[in-house]
């Protein structure tokens, strides 16, 4: 068992590093979405809904979250779970947690323009750790598969319409529990806004013009 264990991480060392350093980079580029307070991508803004209304850590609670999603996957269909399946799961939220922490830190009180350029930097480094993520197929995160089965297993539609809906579902879930909590309806926009449109329907384009340029080349190495 321990040589096949070593075995598997020699064959696949490089996908390994690039799974990682994939899920390091986007849940930092989370942190800089929250300061931009424009909106995240839209499984965050369910994961801000529930962080205003569930009174625990961010880290602890994506955990929580991603161990039940997983635990679908594992009951309807176990072939998109990886070993960057659990690295998301164990490291995206802590990572992001520190980060808006260490960012509300260092700029207490971003204008405007400062927190635009964050959404423009958040772009540009979510897509650029998407690629190297989704380029070492080692598994997609526990979100990811929900609409992979919907779409590939049960038959629902075309996985561009599932992955539509299900993030139309978690946006209005997100938004639903963060008023529920107390905020304003008026600061919807800082966990659903045109941060969440850019990400749900542009990165592909920016996402593949990264995979062309650095990831695809970096697996051929």
């Amino acid at each position: 068992m321990k040589a096949k264990i070593i075995s598997y991480l020699e064959t696949n060392k490089r996908r390994i590093f690039m799974s990682l350093a994939g899920v390091i980079i986007c849940a930092v580029s989370v942190g800089v979405f929250k300061l931009a307070a424009f909106g995240v991508d839209p499984f965050q803004s369910l994961m801000s809904g529930l962080d205003s209304l569930v009174p625990i850590g961010f880290g602890n609670l994506y955990v929580i979250v991603n161990a039940i999603l997983l635990l679908f996957s594992i009951i309807v269909d176990r072939h998109n779970i990886g070993m960057a399946t659990f690295i998301n799961l164990f490291l995206l939220g802590y990572i992001t947690e520190f980060t808006y922490k260490l960012l509300q830190m260092l700029f207490p009180d971003p204008s405007v323009g400062f927190r635009a350029f964050c959404l423009l930097i958040g772009i540009v480094v979510i897509c650029f750790g998407s690629a190297l993520y989704m380029t070492a197929d080692l598994g997609v995160s526990t979100y990811d598969a929900i609409a992979i089965v919907m779409s590939g297993k049960w038959k629902l539609g075309k996985f561009k319409y599932v992955r539509i809906c299900t993030d139309l579902v978690c946006v209005i879930l997100g938004c639903i529990m963060f008023v529920l909590a107390g905020n304003p309806i008026s600061m919807i926009p800082t966990i659903a806004g045109i941060g969440t449109i850019i990400t749900a329907f542009f990165m592909g384009p920016l996402i593949e013009f990264f995979n062309e340029k650095f990831a695809r080349p970096l697996l051929r190495k």
